[in-house]
């Protein structure tokens, strides 16, 4: 790759980070949404459920699924899945168009459950409560300047279990910050760094 995993020129020449270039569905994804601010309680738990699906899977398989997900989960509406049953359950581990991890069904539903109890823009309020400044953050120059973990991923994660949250870690939790923008891991030279700002 270019420069030890910086920014790399797409088909358009454009700079871009270099896993965004591998398909179109990542291209589209990286240019248009990963990074960008993402803001209302059903969105961020949307996002906040493809993240723990993702968990040990490539991102471009929870992409390829994302309708199918969310026909599946009736556009992951907290109230509705809140309301899911038994057979709704059952429905879910039998649907082709989601994966179907049991664990991963059953923590989306609890999820749902706990934050029906929550305060509207409770949610949006406390993952955004956890965006560092980005201003004592520089931009990553290579890939290997992009971290995995944070001690903010790490105390979000740490909150949203304490709270009755489940399929939450660290790593997962800091997935959610970069795809929904609390974060801008675009590499320094990538075009679409600071795009959303």
């Amino acid at each position: 790759m270019n420069g030890g995993d910086g920014a790399v020129a797409g088909p358009d020449g454009r700079l871009r980070c270099p896993w965004g270039l591998s398909t179109d569905d990542y291209i589209a994804y990286h240019d248009s949404e990963w990074g960008r601010p993402v803001h209302g309680d059903d969105a961020l738990f949307e996002r906040l459920c493809l993240e723990a699906f993702q968990s040990g899977l490539s991102w471009l398989t929870i992409l390829r699924r994302r309708e199918g997900f969310r026909r599946a989960f009736d556009g992951f509406a907290i109230a509705s899945v809140a309301e899911f049953t038994d057979a709704d359950r059952e429905r879910l581990l039998a649907d082709e168009g989601i994966i179907r991890n049991r664990a991963k069904v059953d923590a989306t539903l609890a999820n749902a459950r706990v934050l029906a109890g929550w305060a509207p823009g409770e949610l949006d309020t406390l993952i955004w409560s956890y965006a560092p400044d980005p201003a004592k953050r520089p931009a990553p120059r290579t890939l290997a300047d992009v971290p995995a973990v944070t001690d903010e991923s790490t105390a979000l994660a740490k909150d949203l279990k304490k709270r009755g949250l489940r399929f939450i870690g660290p790593t997962t939790a800091y997935a959610l910050m970069q795809a929904c923008g609390l974060v801008d891991d675009h590499l320094e030279r990538c075009t679409v760094r600071g795009a959303a700002r």
